[in-house]
């Protein structure tokens, strides 16, 4: 069975939408490990309910990015980790876990890439008067946001709430996730 590691910053979501896939069969996986860089992150909990092991750090802690990303690495070789799925970590990935998983990261952005990169990607895209918003699944490389495409949805939407425009992004992403996360476990 393939084993994932989902990275996650805040409510865990997309974690649980994975977790769930995994439990239930639509994902012929396990998630061995969660990842969180905020100690106090609602995901930890999502992750106790689903009985996966996590890894809870606080990056002030280490010496730098290349030190708690070491630890990251060997606790991800421990367990043995297929794909690594980034859903809502806040971080930009460093080279210690870059070289030690290349090609072996993906994320998912609440934006149709290359198009608003970065953590206000909906507010960016609200703030322009886009139309059609979308939800993209990319490869993780040194470029922010700017890894190889894998899967990408649109949706119409004509308001100027980025809550809501979350809201619809975040229903589109737990599927599109959960497929693609398939597909590349399948393919490999």
């Amino acid at each position: 069975m393939k084993k994932l590691a989902v990275f996650a910053s805040g409510t865990g979501t997309n974690f649980e939408a994975i977790a769930r896939a995994c439990k239930n069969g639509t994902l012929p996986a396990e998630v061995a490990l969660m990842v969180c860089d905020k100690p106090g992150a609602a995901v930890i909990g999502r992750a106790r309910e689903y009985g996966v092991e996590t890894f809870v750090f606080n990056p002030k802690e280490y010496e730098g990015k290349a030190a708690y990303e070491a630890e990251i690495v060997r606790r991800l070789d421990e367990k043995g980790v297929d794909l690594v799925c980034l859903a809502g970590y806040m971080r930009i990935v460093g080279d210690t876990l870059l070289k030690a998983y290349d090609g072996k990261i993906i994320n998912i952005h609440p934006s149709l890439l290359p198009a608003f990169r970065g953590a206000n990607a909906v507010e960016q895209a609200v703030e322009y008067g886009v139309k059609v918003y979308g939800i993209t699944i990319h490869w993780v490389n040194a470029d922010l946001d700017g890894g190889r495409i894998i899967a990408q949805r649109a949706f119409p939407y004509e308001g100027s709430d980025p809550a809501e425009v979350h809201a619809i992004g975040q229903k589109i992403e737990h599927e599109l996730y959960v497929q693609t996360i398939n597909k590349l476990l399948c393919e490999r």
